[in-house]
């Protein structure tokens, strides 16, 4: 019998990683994808056929994740809906108040437990080979980061010999163009950053804070995607995915 390379190496991270439990944080309005967002939350909206969600949930499973919280908020009633329909299976934490992605972090505690795990963006895709990069089985945790040409719109990852040192989020003036993909591996430390940290002048609990502090201590790391990142920010983003999804494997 014949096993293609690509197939032992994927059986060999399932077997070998010791990380399986993914948090999608999703509970966000879609403010900047209206009037697409008005009936769906934003992961549910229809691309290449299908609703983001499902796109991002198959290269989960295909990377070896297999146990699945999405943090809901927004219509978040269409997600249950969702599941039951594509048959994936997910425990559904909600975000009754907008305090900001720390706290909806802090809200999947119970759901990952002692474990170390992944939490990731529900609007933005990443290969396969890059989710599995990130499952880094040892004591740091981790942020995947990307260069690009619009540095403005994102958090700049600022490091030090392999070692987030700080974030800027969306600078005027130039600090660098490697940027925060919102795709992180947390060991369970991470609550006690976010149990330290303060409300930002925008009211909320950044995730951005809990991570400064984790920089602080030496305890997080970067790790830079090898493949293409896709965020789907505005409703204009949204053809050039469509192609991305057609083209891909």
């Amino acid at each position: 019998m014949f096993f293609s390379i690509k197939y032992l190496y994927h059986i060999k991270f399932v077997l070998f990683t010791m990380i399986r439990k993914a948090v999608i944080m999703a509970a966000g309005k879609g403010v900047r994808m209206m009037p697409l967002t008005k009936l769906v939350p934003k992961p549910l909206i229809h691309i290449n056929g299908k609703p983001f969600l499902y796109h991002l949930l198959i290269r989960l499973k295909k990377a070896g994740y297999s146990d699945y919280a999405i943090i809901v908020g927004h219509k978040g009633s269409k997600v249950k809906s969702f599941l039951q329909e594509y048959g994936f299976k997910a425990r559904l934490i909600h975000q009754d108040k907008r305090l900001g992605t720390a706290h909806a972090l802090k809200l999947a505690s119970k759901f990952t437990g002692h474990d170390q795990f992944i939490a990731l963006g529900g609007d933005s895709l990443w290969s396969v080979p890059d989710l599995r990069k990130i499952s880094k089985d040892d004591k740091l945790s981790y942020v995947a980061t990307t260069k690009v040409k619009d540095w403005k719109r994102y958090g700049i990852i600022v490091e030090k010999k392999g070692y987030l040192s700080r974030i800027v989020e969306k600078p005027k003036k130039f600090v660098g163009n490697q940027i925060n993909t919102g795709l992180y591996k947390f060991t369970p430390e991470i609550y006690d950053a976010i149990a330290k940290i303060g409300k930002s002048s925008r009211g909320e609990y950044e995730l951005t804070d809990a991570l400064t502090l984790l920089a602080k201590g030496k305890k997080i790391r970067t790790v830079k995607c090898q493949d293409a990142w896709i965020d789907m920010g505005c409703p204009e983003d949204i053809p050039l995915i469509d192609n991305y999804l057609k083209g891909a494997r």
